[in-house]
């Protein structure tokens, strides 16, 4: 509907309708992450979207022999999170093959071993961010090579500044297989307070009040990786303003806008692969 043919009892003036910024309303007319009445029906939830991120990681050739691994908390029980079982295609996962785990590394549902970095590193992350829902890994190929210079992410492009003062760069066992609990104390110290984290010699991680948060972030993130691998090789890439990377970070980071670009994603999954939900 234009403007114009709004019902008369509107008034609109300099994008607002009745005092309310245009923006403003339309967001609040989009969709936002369910709310359940259950821990059942919450974990089923969770449980598919996590069976989905990891065949969209797949998709996207994130995988990397074994290495990888997303988890998201249990809604029922906090101090456990469900994970991909260890050496199992991401192109292939379903719901039924999930592994509960607690933060001890037992393995509470489930009869497939878990990965031990997993469990470190992960188990750490949400043992001290109980803010996170959803932590995401992989070896994906810009993101372990930009991870190799040891910098931040540069305020190249609009998606970058999603990132912007937002995201760490971890020296802390870079390079390193992590096996020791101390070790993944460690980086879940360099992540901090942040939504990213760029591990040197290793890779990306991301997390999320949602699975869809954490996914979308660690997909952005390695893109914006590859965008400014390719503009450094090209010349010098000239750098966003603080001011318009912080504004544009305040737009498009937030944790609703990361859980609002993963729809898309998730809509294609579920068209072409039904079999996740087994």
């Amino acid at each position: 509907m234009e403007l114009g043919q709004m019902p008369s009892a509107l008034t609109v003036t300099d994008r607002h309708i009745d005092g309310v910024p245009l923006v403003a309303r339309e967001i609040a007319s989009l969709p936002k992450p369910p709310v359940f009445d259950s821990f059942e029906e919450e974990r089923l939830h969770r449980k598919q979207r996590l069976a989905g991120g990891l065949r969209i990681f797949g998709r996207f050739g994130f995988g990397e022999g074994v290495a990888g691994h997303i988890t998201v908390r249990d809604p029922e029980f906090p101090d456990h999170f469900w994970v991909n079982p260890f050496g199992r295609s991401f192109r292939h996962m379903r719901v039924s093959d999930l592994v509960l785990v607690n933060h001890s590394g037992d393995v509470v549902y489930g009869d497939q071993p878990v990965n031990r970095a997993a469990f470190v590193l992960h188990s750490a992350i949400h043992q001290a961010r109980p803010d996170v829902i959803a932590a995401a890994h992989s070896h994906s190929p810009y993101g372990k090579s930009f991870s190799s210079l040891g910098i931040p992410l540069a305020a190249l492009t609009q998606d970058a500044c999603t990132f912007y003062e937002d995201h760490a760069v971890v020296t802390e066992q870079g390079g390193a297989v992590v096996f020791e609990i101390e070790a993944g104390r460690q980086v879940a110290a360099g992540l901090g307070a942040n939504k990213a984290a760029i591990h040197q010699n290793h890779g990306l991680f991301t997390v999320g009040q949602t699975l869809d948060e954490a996914v979308f972030w660690f997909i952005s993130l390695e893109r914006s990786c590859q965008a400014q691998l390719a503009a450094m090789a090209a010349g010098t890439p000239q750098v966003i303003r603080h001011e318009w990377a912080s504004h544009t970070a305040r737009e498009n980071g937030t944790p609703w806008a990361g859980w609002f670009n993963f729809q898309p994603l998730w809509d294609e999954i579920c068209r072409t692969d039904p079999d996740l939900f087994d």
